[in-house]
């Protein structure tokens, strides 16, 4: 059974070091997390969720034996607050295809884009994206599927729904909410302000106050470094390696080891998903161990 109080690190999909071993099978993932050290992975189902059944009772299957805590990600184009009805219809159903994919493989999270907030005031985006949540919480459960917990998402580009404040404010709506935090999405929407420890200290708080302890603590986490635009917002996620941009890990590692958190941490890098989300992973241990940032 996967330990759910400690902190969990893991790449979104398979990356280039992933690819260049020419690894392609389900069978293929679980070892290479193993190989990395690391203890999570989100599928990635971005274009569409095109995953076999048989193919995700393997990768269960293998996590599961690992200890690996599997998550999904949506596709890019649900819209929570789409303006026309048929476009929030079609979101449903594609949350529904995700979820049941979640189920097939062991996952216990979705991550859902929460929309654009471009042709409509703020105010009336949220409205529609809260109604489109309560749609599909009901949706699961009566497929048997509300074990799947969804995840909306903060967004990196200034005209999108997913400010930090509006993903809690669905989250308290909805009690079967998770929110997924990408601090680098925050970064890059605030062209460059929302980033180091008294940020992360002060968001994970208004989580912990606003959501409860349970969700203020093991919140879903997307990592990267972003490079932004003014005043658009983001424009394409980065490496570790590069420095020019953040935000920087170390506060937010800090901040896990201080608090005790059990937030799962996906790290979002430009092909390097893996050994970035190890350097997570060593950061964090090595703040539990007592380490100080200097």
């Amino acid at each position: 059974m996967t330990d759910r109080n400690i902190p969990r690190f893991g790449p979104a999909g398979n990356d280039e070091t992933f690819h260049a071993q020419k690894r392609k099978s389900p069978k293929d993932i679980v070892p290479y997390l193993i190989e990395n050290g690391l203890n999570a992975y989100e599928y990635q189902c971005g274009r569409g969720v095109q995953v076999k059944e048989d193919n995700a009772a393997i990768l269960k299957e293998e996590a599961t034996k690992a200890d690996i805590a599997l998550s999904l990600h949506a596709p890019y184009y649900i819209s929570l607050s789409g303006k026309e009805e048929e476009t929030r219809l079609k979101s449903l159903d594609y949350i529904l295809q995700s979820a049941r994919a979640a189920d097939w493989m062991g996952a216990d999270r979705v991550i859902v884009h929460t929309g654009s907030a471009a042709k409509i005031s703020r105010e009336e985006a949220l409205e529609l994206a809260s109604d489109t949540l309560s749609r599909a919480i009901r949706m699961l459960e009566e497929k048997h599927l509300s074990h799947i917990r969804l995840c909306p998402e903060t967004m990196g580009k200034v005209n999108q729904l997913g400010t930090l404040e509006e993903v809690i404010t669905l989250c308290r709506r909805h009690e079967a909410l998770i929110p997924c935090v990408d601090f680098g999405h925050l970064y890059a929407r605030s062209l460059g302000q929302d980033q180091g420890f008294e940020f992360f200290q002060k968001a994970q708080e208004e989580m912990e106050n606003l959501l409860g302890f349970e969700r203020g603590r093991s919140f879903h986490v997307h990592f990267s470094r972003i490079q932004f635009t003014d005043p658009g917002g983001e424009k394409c996620h980065l490496t570790f390696e590069d420095q020019t941009f953040g935000p920087d890990f170390s506060p937010l590692g800090l901040l896990i080891a201080q608090k005790n958190l059990s937030c799962r941490v996906i790290c979002e890098s430009a092909g390097t998903q893996a050994k970035d989300a190890a350097e997570m992973m060593a950061i964090t241990k090595r703040f539990q161990e007592g380490e100080t940032i200097k």
